[in-house]
C-alpha cells in the first residue's frame, strides 16, 4: 500500500513536470509561429513585370533588343525572388520544428529545475516521522513562494515537536508522581495484613484484592514509563544478544528452552533495557493470550544485516482488523483480552521499541488461531568482526 501511494505521488509529480514542459514548449511554438507569419508578410513582395509603352516600330533594332533583354531579366528576378521567398518560409518552418523539439527538452529541464526544491521538500517531509520531528527543511535561496512554503512547514514541524515532547513529558512525569501514592497504599495494605491477631476473612480478602489492583496499576505505570522512554531518543546503542534475552525470558516464566530456536550469536544493535522489555512483552503476550494447554514457539534468526525475532502462539482466531488494532495502547481484542491479566500496553511498547531501533513489527493472525509476531531489528555492527576473529582463531589453532 505504501509503495502504491509513493508511486501515485511520483506520477502526479511527473505530470506536473510534463504540464510545465508543455506550457514552455507551447509558448515557444506560439511565438515562433507568430514570428514566421510576420516574416512571411514582409517577405512576400515581388517585382512586377509590366509591358513598357512604346510604338511597335520602336521595338525594332537595337533598342527593341535591349527592352526585350530588360524584360527577361525582370522576369528572372521575379522568379528568383519567389524561390527565395519559398526557401525562406521552408527554412523557417524546418527551423521552427527543430527548435520546437528542442524546446521540449529545454522545457523538461527547466521544469525540473523549478520543481527541484519541491521534490527536496517532499522527500524530507516524507522521511520525517514522530521520532525525527527535530529535522527541518531549511530551504535556501531567495525569499520567494517556495521559501515561504518551506518556512511554513518548518514552523508546523516545530509546533508538532513541542506538542509531542510535552505529551511524552506528561506521561513520564505523571507515571513518576503516581508511584509515590501507590507505594503508600501498598504499604498501608501490608501493614494492615501484618497486624497481630486474627483479621476478619472479609478484610483479608478485600486487602488481597486491593493489593492485586495496586500491582496491576504499578505494572501499568511501568509500561507507560517504558513507552515514553522508547519514544525518546535512544542512548548510545550496544550489541545485545537476542538469543540470551529470549532464553532468560522463557526460563523466568517457567517455559521450556526447547521452545526456542535461536541462531548462535544473533545480536541486535540497540538499548539492552528496552530490547529486554520487548522480548519479555512478546513472551508474556504469547503466554497470557493463549488457550489452555496451548503452545509457544520462539525463533531468533540471523538474516545478515538484520536480526529477526519470531514469536508464535496458539489461541482464539483473530481477524485482520483485530490484529491491526493490537498495537494501540490500552486496546485488547476479544473477550479473552479484557481481563485483569494484561494492561493493553504490551504490543504498543513492542511497536514503540522496534520503531525507536529503526526496526519493523509485523503481526499476522494464524489460520488455526493465535498470533504470529515478527520483529526485525538492525544487527550489531561488531558481529561480523567478532565472527571473523573467531574464524581466524580457529584457523590459527588448526595451523
Amino acid at each position: 500500500m505504501r509503495d502504491e501511494t509513493v508511486s501515485g505521488r511520483t506520477s502526479r509529480r511527473r505530470s506536473v513536470r510534463w504540464r510545465f514542459t508543455y506550457l514552455y514548449a507551447g509558448l515557444f511554438l506560439v511565438s515562433g509561429v507568430a514570428t514566421l507569419a510576420v516574416v512571411a508578410a514582409f517577405a512576400g513582395g515581388s517585382v512586377d513585370v509590366a509591358p513598357r509603352p512604346g510604338s511597335g516600330g520602336a521595338l525594332q533594332g537595337a533598342s527593341g533588343a535591349a527592352l526585350a533583354r530588360i524584360a527577361s531579366l525582370e522576369h528572372q528576378l521575379a522568379q528568383a525572388q519567389a524561390r527565395q521567398h519559398e526557401q525562406l518560409l521552408l527554412g523557417s518552418a524546418v527551423g521552427l520544428l527543430a527548435t520546437g523539439l528542442l524546446s521540449l527538452v529545454l522545457g523538461w529541464y527547466a521544469a525540473g529545475r523549478v520543481l527541484r526544491p519541491l521534490r527536496m521538500m517532499t522527500a524530507t517531509t516524507r522521511r520525517i516521522s514522530a521520532d525525527s520531528l527535530h529535522e527541518r527543511l531549511s530551504v535556501d535561496g531567495p525569499h520567494d513562494e517556495l521559501r515561504d512554503l518551506g518556512d511554513t512547514v518548518d514552523a508546523l514541524l516545530s509546533r508538532l515537536e513541542n506538542s509531542f515532547a510535552a505529551q511524552r513529558r506528561f506521561v513520564a512525569d505523571a507515571s513518576h508522581e503516581l508511584r509515590t501514592p501507590l507505594a503508600t497504599m501498598r504499604a498501608a495494605v501490608d501493614v494492615t495484613l501484618a497486624k497481630p491477631g486474627p483479621l476478619p476473612e472479609q478484610t483479608r480478602v478485600l486487602a488481597g484484592r486491593v493489593r492485586g489492583e495496586l500491582d496491576q496499576v504499578d505494572r501499568l505505570l511501568e509500561g507507560l514509563l517504558t513507552l515514553a522512554r522508547a519514544q525518546h531518543e535512544l542512548p548510545e546503542p550496544e550489541s545485545v544478544p537476542l538469543d540470551d534475552l529470549v532464553e532468560q525470558a522463557l526460563t523466568a516464566r517457567g517455559l521450556s528452552v526447547d521452545q526456542l530456536e535461536a541462531a548462535p550469536g544473533a545480536s541486535a544493535r540497540g538499548n539492552r533495557t528496552l530490547l529486554r522489555r520487548l522480548v519479555e512483552n512478546l513472551v508474556d503476550n504469547a503466554v497470557i493470550h493463549n488457550e489452555p494447554g496451548g503452545w509457544v514457539q520462539v525463533v531468533v534468526r540471523d538474516d545478515g544485516p538484520v536480526v529477526t525475532l519470531v514469536v508464535e502462539n496458539g489461541g482464539s482466531v483473530l481477524t485482520d482488523s483485530q490484529v491491526t488494532e493490537l498495537t494501540r495502547p490500552f486496546h485488547r481484542a476479544g473477550p479473552d483480552r479484557t481481563g485483569a491479566r494484561g494492561s493493553g500496553l504490551g504490543l504498543a511498547i513492542v511497536a514503540a521499541v522496534a520503531e525507536a531501533h529503526d526496526g519493523r513489527l509485523e503481526l499476522t493472525a494464524r489460520d488455526g488461531g493465535g498470533l504470529r509476531v515478527v520483529v526485525t531489528l538492525p544487527a550489531a555492527m561488531d558481529r561480523a568482526d567478532d565472527r571473523a576473529g573467531d574464524g581466524a582463531d580457529v584457523e590459527a589453532g588448526a595451523a
